[in-house]
């Protein structure tokens, strides 16, 4: 029985058809379950699979940032990798952001994709700036592609909340169009 087989049992059925977050919750769930990352009980086993992870999130991580300077930020900013680290704790992390001049201006975070094992951690998690702790469950090229729409919910929603920090002058692509007239009043941020 395969390590998927085992959670499927548990859990329930995770078919080909099922959407790719919830076969990696499903890891995730079983990892809680078993005390395993990727099938590994031991720390330094577990650290190799984030950093395997971290490794394979280069690219999707690169290329949604991207997206998001493209199509929002208008070419305006720029995107950053630390690449794996250790921290002082004895946890290791690796960090990708999206900065860019209005985001600077304003004295915000940056869009962030931040992969962390935390040395009291029982297995990695992803996050952003402003959006909370997402299960990081990459193994295989194909699982760290899967996470693209994951990766593009969190930088959407670190900039939703970035927004709501200041308001939507941040966002370049907002000044390129003239905003419709409402006599009814201000708009809402």
């Amino acid at each position: 029985m395969t390590h998927t087989d085992s959670a499927a049992r548990a859990i329930g059925p995770v078919g080909p058809e099922a959407p790719s977050p919830l076969a990696a919750l499903v890891r995730h769930f079983t990892d809680l379950r078993d005390g395993t990352h990727g099938g590994h009980r031991d720390r330094p086993a577990k650290e190799g699979r984030f950093q395997e992870a971290a490794f394979l999130l280069d690219a999707p991580a690169r290329q949604v940032l991207a997206e998001f300077n493209t199509h929002l930020l208008l070419n305006t900013g720029a995107v950053h990798a630390t690449g794996l680290r250790r921290d002082q704790h004895g946890g290791s992390h690796a960090t990708w952001n999206l900065t860019w001049p209005e985001q600077s201006r304003a004295g915000i975070s940056p869009l962030t994709l931040h992969a962390h094992y935390g040395a009291g951690f029982h297995h990695p998690h992803l996050r952003g700036a402003t959006v909370a702790d997402w299960p990081l469950n990459v193994f295989t090229p194909e699982q760290a592609d899967e996470l693209v729409p994951t990766l593009r919910a969190i930088v959407a929603a670190d900039l939703h909340n970035l927004v709501f920090q200041r308001d939507w002058r941040i966002v370049p692509a907002l000044h390129a169009h003239p905003r419709p007239h409402h006599p009814q009043g201000p708009q809402p941020r």
